[in-house]
C-alpha cells in the first residue's frame, strides 16, 4: 500500500492523478521528527539520480548509507546546529534543504556563513521554481539565525547546479575538492551574502 508521509488519510493509499499534483499548491515548512523516513528516501533518490549516472558501486553505496539514511536524518533533525526545510505538494514531500549553521570550507578562511549541504528537488518537480523558492526560505532561515552569508559546493559534473546558483545570486569562489573513500572529486565553491534577506 502506498502512503504519503505524515498523512494518515486513507486517500493517501492510492496514487494521485497527475493533474492533481500539477495543480496543487507547494508549501514549505521546517522538518519534524516524523519526517525522517521520507527525508531519507527522498535524499537517497535525488542523490543517486544526480551522482550514480553509471550505476551503483560499493564506494557510492557506502556514501549513501552514511549520509542519506533514515537514521542519519533522525540525527540531523535532532541537531540544533542543522536546519532542515521541506517542500510538499498534495501531502507528498517533494524537496528538502539542509543547512549546517556553523560549517566553514576547509582551507578557505575567507568564506564564512552557513553551509547549504543539500538542496534536493525530486525530478518531476524540477523547473517549477521549487528549488529557487526553497533556497530563498533556507537563506531567510540562515539570516534569522545570524548568518552573514551562505556557501555551498557543487560537483563540476552537475551542470544544472552550476547554472542554478549563479542565477540565484551566488558567486563562484573557485575550485574545491570533495573526498571520500580515497577518491577526490572537483567541486565549485559558491557563496552569497544573505544577511540582507528579509526574515521569513
Amino acid at each position: 500500500m502506498l502512503r504519503g508521509c505524515n498523512d494518515g488519510d486513507a486517500s493517501s493509499s492510492r496514487l494521485d492523478p497527475p493533474d492533481r499534483m500539477n495543480n496543487a499548491a507547494i508549501t514549505f515548512r521546517p522538518a519534524r521528527p516524523d519526517d525522517a523516513l521520507c527525508l531519507g528516501v527522498l535524499s537517497t533518490q535525488v542523490f543517486l539520480h544526480t551522482y550514480a549516472r553509471h550505476g551503483i558501486r560499493p564506494a557510492l553505496a557506502r556514501e549513501v548509507l552514511a549520509h542519506h539514511s533514515v537514521a542519519c536524518y533522525e540525527d540531523l533533525i535532532a541537531d540544533p546546529g542543522k536546519t532542515i526545510l521541506v517542500a510538499e505538494c498534495a501531502g507528498h514531500m517533494i524537496a528538502l534543504s539542509l543547512v549546517d549553521n556553523v560549517a566553514r570550507p576547509e582551507g578557505r578562511p575567507d568564506v564564512v556563513g552557513a553551509k547549504l549541504e543539500h538542496l534536493y528537488v525530486q525530478e518531476p518537480f524540477t523547473g517549477r521554481g521549487v528549488g529557487r523558492d526553497l533556497l530563498r526560505h533556507a537563506e531567510k532561515a540562515a539570516a534569522a539565525r545570524g548568518a552573514d552569508g551562505m556557501w555551498l559546493t557543487a560537483w563540476v559534473g552537475n551542470t544544472r547546479a552550476l547554472s542554478f546558483y549563479p542565477h540565484c545570486g551566488y558567486d563562484d569562489l573557485g575550485e574545491v575538492m570533495y573526498s571520500f573513500e580515497g577518491e577526490s572529486h572537483p567541486n565549485r565553491l559558491f557563496g552569497k551574502r544573505v544577511r540582507h534577506v528579509a526574515p521569513a
